[in-house]
């Protein structure tokens, strides 16, 4: 099968049961998202999959055969880091790091949600574009866990490049 990842396209020879997680883990050697809980409850295998956000231990990799998808090592470089992961480091958006990925990869996705006029559940009126509100962040944001707590910096972050994209 054929998965174009981080703007390259690789074939690879997969079992069909195989999940997109384990596909980019174990097959292509991205490991930067995690498996955290392997049940879709965690977020830390959050990647990028047509700039939708999907948790990849969930799907199977057979199932984006030709879909762009994005992982955290695709959103920037050491050299050049996405917007949002300098404001994780500036923030101190982390502690052990290992949810980190996945929560970078979601915020990125949830400020174009939130740019596209996506409503979450505690959008108060669907007619009306959503604001980035300390509500629709945690809203938002709740498919990822930080069993650190580094919560109020990673809301500090996520505030931060959204109101430069603003």
């Amino acid at each position: 099968m054929k998965l174009v990842v981080n703007g390259r396209q690789t074939k690879l020879r997969l079992d069909p049961r195989v999940t997109l997680l384990d596909a980019l883990r174990e097959h292509l050697h991205l490991t930067g998202s995690k498996k955290g809980c392997d049940q879709g409850q965690c977020g830390a295998c959050t990647v990028l999959v047509g700039g939708r956000r999907i948790v990849s231990c969930l799907t199977l990799a057979v199932m984006h055969e030709g879909d762009k998808i994005t992982t955290i090592e695709g959103l920037g470089t050491p050299e050049k880091l996405h917007s949002m992961q300098a404001a994780f480091v500036k923030h101190d958006g982390f502690q052990c790091g290992y949810c980190t990925p996945g929560q970078i990869c979601s915020a990125v996705a949830m400020l174009e949600e939130i740019k596209a006029g996506v409503p979450s559940h505690v959008t108060a009126d669907l007619a009306a574009k959503p604001q980035l509100t300390p509500e629709e962040l945690r809203e938002r944001m709740s498919g990822n866990i930080c069993r650190c707590g580094a919560y109020s910096n990673i809301a500090e972050a996520i505030t931060e490049v959204a109101g430069k994209t603003a």
